[in-house]
């Protein structure tokens, strides 16, 4: 129940970032591409025969297409402040919701690591009885279940403890790093030591089992494990700790559910978003909560209030009978240095796209609504939020329910529920429901229904985050971004190299099978109802993957106009305007890092990996999805590995968590393996180097004979450009054991840089 009186303060506000000499620069960039495209095409109506030229040309036709995304996307940034201290004399019984975690594989996702995260959502700042935990584990290990199962008993004492005494970082892994202060009282120090200790005892034994699962092998409560395969076992529910006393008392620890759905060989799974599914399914059966929050298994709770700041946005919609929020999405923040330039893009970007018609769904740190999650529309709901006549016609007939969510009687009444905004009828006990549980978690049991099309996670995409944030812009629904400091969840990413570049193509060739289905945003402003510049939002980050092309020739260009003794940046005006262009966007980038409190280095480093994935990773995507689309192969979702990195201060702001406060040694330098994705950028710097050399070499026929009213040294800088911003690449040439570029992928990319090269001068022969 929700106070409505005007009189008292609101939950939360939208704040607008509106900063017009932002937009100033972002038309001045603007402009200065147009004025390069202009004088491009003058001059290649006049040399109608040069292939570098149209090249070039199509080159930066794409950068300004993309540009003018951004200046769109980024013109009225947004975000939502919520205030979490006024929602207890404003609401009198707040909603309940669903937690929901996902894993997939105890080895690339350390159990040990899940346990943290869960610890952490159950000693979130909310009632315990208005909250469930599920998680999801994908690779059906006894390990992962029993770490689980140690976690709920530390959970008894994990979360009293930090209730009672306030702890603002409640996943122990980060909380422990810190010792308490000596202002403390000493009952406190007792009490600290003492569930340390009992933390640690918990690693112990998980780390025990890691080395010799057979020590599950006597236990009865795992013999569903008995004969599991990661690809085939038979669906799992287990109800690991049941909250009975229901009273949401300190001391209470939320429900806690382990779930494993049923997998079989040659059967799609549907990777992630068939297990979101699944989750969505078991707790509605169970607590069917209004509101479902998902995070990923690495990105733990970090601020004890979050679930009442999204409550905030949800109840304030309802007080002033605004229906239109249908998700509430946080920015994903990290306690390493390695994911600088998904911050800013976040911090910039993100706003702006917040201030259309609400941001993007990122996959994790998202409260989500279960009736919208259920396939309904904005116009299916009445002025009240309750669905329409019509509405009630074409979804709560019984008939069109099973046809839609399965056979299980008990799930239609839940949906039916869910729908109409009422609770489940109460259980005695959350095992009552175990059976129904079981049967829709079987492989066959979204046959012929809409989950995965209409209804839940969409299927189609390894990107499933996008394309069901898509699914629900497309329908008329609004979402919010809230950005509190210090931030709400924190994750680890992982570092520059094989791993990165795994996770950066996945999301690309994700991106662009969104592109190409159905629910591309190019249909969805016309066909629906994606808001035009909310499909311009979509699109920039839908052709990620068709960067890569544009991007990878442009590299190459410089070299090869210096081996071919042709000009790309003539001299006059052109070369001024590109000059310009040059020094205000580094300028501006610059000052976009600054702003935020990283260094310069960061800076440089984010700008690197930028050129390194788009003309390295991403160029493995639009391979993936040429060999899709022949029927060759399909797109297969790679669980990214998630590590617990040592770190040396508790988090604090969003600076010092992710800046000076604990430099990472490594910092900047990048990975290598024997990959394919280190191809492109190894042949990228030899090709330039080559050319740099020839340069050096003969500056005088170069200066004297270059074609295209230019000296060439243009061409030369452009070239050091080139290798400053692949200088990982270069330094891995010198560099031994995991710094260093193999021997095999060098010698691939000598071989194709002397091709290169012959077939440069051989166009000048």
């Amino acid at each position: 129940m929700v106070e409505s009186s005007s009189s008292l303060p609101p939950l939360c506000e939208k704040i607008s970032y509106k900063n017009y000499f932002l937009r100033a620069v972002d038309l001045t960039i603007l402009g200065l591409l147009f004025s390069l495209l202009l004088h491009r095409y003058r001059i290649l109506l006049v040399k109608q025969s040069d292939n570098v030229w149209v090249v070039a040309f199509l080159c930066e036709s794409f950068f300004t297409f993309v540009w003018l995304l951004i200046t769109c996307i980024k013109w009225s940034p947004a975000e939502y402040k919520s205030y979490p201290d006024r929602l207890d004399e404003r609401v009198h019984d707040l909603p309940s919701v669903d937690m929901f975690l996902t894993t997939a594989d105890p080895v690339r996702e350390p159990p040990i690591l899940v346990v943290n995260t869960v610890l952490s959502l159950l000693a979130v700042n909310y009632p315990a009885n208005k909250l469930a935990c599920y998680v999801s584990d994908d690779g059906c290990s006894p390990l992962t279940y029993f770490s689980l199962k140690e976690a709920s008993k530390f959970a008894k004492i994990w979360v009293p403890f930090c209730k009672k005494n306030n702890v603002r970082v409640r996943a122990p892994f980060r909380y422990f790093l810190n010792h308490p202060a000596a202002t403390e009282s000493s009952e406190f120090s007792k009490d600290w030591d003492m569930v340390k200790w009992e933390y640690e005892k918990l690693c112990r034994k998980v780390e025990d089992v890691t080395g010799d699962s057979h020590l599950l092998d006597a236990d009865d409560d795992f013999k569903a494990f008995s004969n599991a395969k990661r690809n085939d076992h038979s669906t799992i529910v287990k109800v690991v700790w049941e909250n009975k006393a229901g009273v949401g008392d300190k001391e209470e620890v939320p429900h806690f559910v382990y779930i494993s759905r049923e997998k079989r060989p040659n059967y799609l799974h549907n990777y992630k978003a068939g297990a979101m599914n699944f989750l969505v399914r078991v707790s509605g059966l169970m607590t069917n909560a209004p509101y479902m929050l998902n995070v990923d298994c690495d990105m733990y709770v970090n601020e004890a209030d979050v679930v009442r700041q999204a409550m905030c946005i949800f109840l304030q919609n309802s007080i002033l009978n605004s229906k239109s929020c249908a998700f509430v999405q946080f920015p994903q923040d990290f306690y390493d240095s390695n994911a600088d330039e998904l911050t800013v893009l976040q911090s910039y970007v993100g706003r702006g796209i917040a201030g259309i018609q609400g941001p993007t769904y990122a996959g994790s740190g998202c409260f989500h609504t279960r009736r919208v999650m259920y396939g309904i529309s904005l116009d299916d709901l009445g002025d009240d939020g309750s669905l329409s006549s019509v509405a009630t016609r074409n979804y709560l007939a019984e008939g069109n329910l099973a046809r839609e969510f399965g056979n299980s009687k008990e799930m239609v009444t839940s949906v039916v529920n869910a729908l109409q905004r009422k609770p489940n009828p109460q259980h005695s006990s959350l095992t009552d429901s175990l059976e129904a549980a079981q049967e829709v978690g079987h492989c066959h049991y979204e046959n012929q229904t809409s989950w995965g099309k209409t209804i839940g996670w969409l299927y189609g995409s390894t990107t499933e985050d996008v394309h069901t944030g898509l699914g629900i812009h497309s329908r008329g629904w609004t979402s919010s971004y809230i950005s509190p400091d210090p931030p709400a969840f924190l994750g680890a990413m992982p570092p520059g190299g094989p791993e990165a570049m795994v996770q950066q193509r996945r999301w690309a060739a994700g991106m662009l099978e969104i592109l190409f289905n159905k629910r591309s945003p190019l249909i969805g402003t016309f066909f629906r109802k994606l808001r035009f510049r909310q499909s311009l939002a979509y699109l920039y980050i839908l052709t990620w993957g068709l960067r890569s092309i544009p991007e990878l020739f442009y590299c190459l260009l410089p070299a090869y106009c210096l081996l071919h003794n042709t000009a790309l940046f003539p001299k006059g005006v052109y070369l001024g305007i590109i000059v310009t262009l040059v020094g205000i966007h580094c300028l501006y980038t610059l000052w976009e890092f600054m702003s935020l409190g990283f260094s310069v280095q960061s800076w440089f480093i984010s700008q690197s990996f930028w050129r390194i994935k788009s003309t390295c990773s991403w160029l493995f995507s639009i391979l993936d999805i040429i060999l899709q689309f022949l029927g060759i192969s399909e797109n297969v979702f790679i669980v990214t590995k998630k590590t617990m990195p040592e770190t040396r201060s508790e988090s604090g702001s969003r600076k010092s968590q992710q800046e000076g406060d604990f430099p990472n040694q490594d910092c900047g330098k990048f990975e290598f393996d024997g990959s394919l994705y280190f191809l492109p950028g190894t042949f990228i710097v030899l090709v330039t180097l080559a050319a740099l050399v020839g340069c050096s070499v003969g500056p005088q026929r170069l200066s004297h004979s270059h074609r295209g009213n230019s000296s060439g040294m243009a061409e030369a800088c452009g070239c050091v450009l080139v290798v400053v911003l692949f200088l990982p690449f270069l330094k891995g040439m010198f560099e031994k054991g995991k710094y260093g570029i193999p021997l095999s992928t060098l010698s691939k990319a000598a071989f194709l840089a002397v091709l290169f090269v012959v077939f440069s001068f051989g166009k000048l022969v």
